[in-house]
């Protein structure tokens, strides 16, 4: 069972988009340390992806430290330590390297993105995550 929600979209890759679900679901709290993650044959049956994307998935999960593999039990959500400043500044500027460039592409002004961002901040204030 997919304990995670997805909405897949065109044109970014399927792997690429079910890990950033995970990392979304982990970072919201919908999936805690300990809580089993599905096998890559329910993730393949349940989302109707290919077997080898789905070991794709675990495999970058694990490498990153957000999933265990625990031998009897399966994957595992990782108890993650909290990250350094120096981390969480690094990921933080990657990301937004990332928004600039997309937002660039797209034509969306400096003023479009700082407003999305306030909008979904806001959002996510009220929601309590």
């Amino acid at each position: 069972m997919i304990n995670f929600t997805i909405k897949f979209q065109y044109g970014s890759p399927i792997y690429e988009q079910i890990v950033y679900a995970v990392k979304k679901a982990i970072a919201t709290g919908q999936l805690k340390a300990g809580d089993k993650f599905p096998s890559v044959r329910e993730m393949s049956k349940d989302l109707r992806i290919n077997p080898n994307t789905a070991g794709k998935v675990v495999g970058h999960l694990v490498r990153e430290g957000m999933l265990e593999v625990r031998p009897g039990i399966g994957s595992v959500v990782s108890q993650l330590s909290p990250a350094s400043k120096d981390q969480r500044n690094k990921i933080l500027n990657d990301q937004v390297e990332e928004l600039i460039v997309e937002s660039k592409r797209l034509s969306i002004s400096k003023e479009d993105v700082i407003n999305a961002i306030d909008s979904n901040w806001s959002l996510k204030e009220r929601k309590g995550k």
